[in-house]
């Protein structure tokens, strides 16, 4: 028998399952009939060789292969050195009263530089020439009687043995002369000594002693050091394997150019060329010493400064070259994309010889005529559209026809402007 306080059970209980079941079915019937076919449609976009490719074809830029004149560099590291460096010491001991120049400061050979107490040389000096007189009163005094003496003999009133001797006197006193000559130029010489004067033109150093200080000339440090600054010189080594073509060249006459790159590495500080070389190969290293001369009006190059150098080692009268940036590494070597006549790219491997600035050299793998890929490679493959820009361009973007309405180049679309 039925419980009558028993409730009887809710609509909503059996209407929820029913709800849910009719959701499930709403959604799955919105997905096939309209997210599927967009999902073919972007499959069939993304598909390579599909009917539409998106981005259209890639944009590059492109350079000729060249045939010419090309230089072969070699890029080593060096330091300045100055060609003449000089030690201004004092020649004569004494007290260093004045400095007449600023550290630092460029000077002319023969310019005052320093004086030394002058006083006990300009003594000496006076000596010698007192002596010098006196012996010279002498030798007036001795020929005046020699020819006394050769009057006296020619009249036979004199014995010839005391001409004799006054001839040998007036020659002892002329020796004495030509001695007291010597010592005058010497103590003149020391005099002069006392003035410093710089040897060569150049840039002086800091100076090692101060006024009033007693110099002598065995010191070691000198006064100051001068240092040659244009021309200046820079040696550097090259490999032992770039030798001969250098030195070939040399040795014809040709001058041999060399360069000195600035702090940046890509512009060039100086430009010089190549002095002298060493007279042997390093063992140690294979390489061999080299100095080059720069002129440095400017003083852009400094004593013991460490810089980057390109020395010439050869220069080729044809060879094939393109950009640098148009040559690519794989796994099988260097390689280059080449630009089609019917705008699709090519893959082609090469074989590189030595690269200046921005050019490579190509031994095998292209010709003169050709046109290679130097932007937009990062992009491409083999057989790929392509579409030629110039550097730095920013291509248009290819037009798209509105879904479900191709078009036809009219109103508003691209072509018809």
């Amino acid at each position: 028998m039925t419980d009558p306080s028993a409730a009887p059970p809710k609509p909503s209980s059996f209407l929820k399952p029913l709800l849910w079941m009719a959701l499930l079915l709403l959604g799955g019937w919105a997905i096939w009939k309209w997210g599927l076919p967009a999902l073919a449609a972007m499959q069939k976009q993304e598909t390579p060789g599909g009917g539409h490719r998106a981005g259209g074809p890639v944009p590059v830029s492109v350079a000729p292969v060249t045939r010419g004149g090309f230089e072969e560099w070699a890029t080593v590291s060096g330091t300045v050195t100055p060609l003449n460096l000089v030690t201004v010491r004092s020649r004569v001991d004494g007290e260093l009263v004045r400095l007449h120049f600023q550290e630092g400061q460029m000077v002319q050979a023969g310019e005052l530089l320093a004086e030394i107490d002058p006083r006990p040389f300009q003594v000496e000096l006076d000596k010698a020439k007192s002596q010098q007189a006196k012996d010279q009163a002498l030798l007036e005094n001795a020929r005046t009687d020699l020819a006394r003496y050769a009057a006296l003999l020619a009249q036979d009133s004199i014995a010839k043995q005391e001409v004799d001797t006054q001839a040998s006197l007036v020659r002892q006193y002329e020796a004495a002369l030509a001695a007291d000559a010597s010592a005058v130029a010497s103590a003149q010489l020391q005099l002069d000594y006392t003035r410093i004067t710089a040897p060569l033109t150049g840039r002086v150093g800091l100076r090692q002693v101060d006024p009033g200080n007693l110099v002598r000339a065995s010191d070691a440090n000198g006064l100051v050091t001068i240092t040659q600054m244009d021309p200046i010189g820079l040696v550097f080594a090259v490999p032992q394997e770039r030798i001969g073509a250098i030195r070939g060249r040399a040795g014809e006459g040709e001058p041999v150019p060399v360069e000195a790159l600035a702090a940046d590495q890509a512009s060039v500080a100086a430009r010089g060329k190549l002095l002298t070389t060493d007279n042997q190969i390093d063992l140690a290293s294979g390489t061999l010493k080299m100095k080059a001369e720069f002129p440095n009006a400017d003083g852009r190059l400094f004593p013991n400064q460490f810089v980057t150098v390109r020395v010439r080692v050869n220069r080729i009268a044809d060879a094939v070259s393109i950009p640098a940036a148009a040559v690519q590494q794989g796994s099988k070597g260097p390689f280059v994309y080449v630009a089609n006549a019917d705008s699709t790219a090519s893959l082609k491997p090469v074989r590189t010889g030595p690269t200046h600035l921005d050019r490579t050299q190509i031994l095998d793998g292209l010709s003169a005529g050709e046109s290679v890929i130097t932007e937009g490679v990062d992009r491409l493959r083999e057989g790929a559209q392509i579409t030629v820009i110039t550097p730095g361009q920013t291509p248009e973007p290819a037009a798209e026809a509105p879904s479900g309405k191709p078009s036809h180049g009219k109103g508003k679309g691209r072509d018809a402007r």
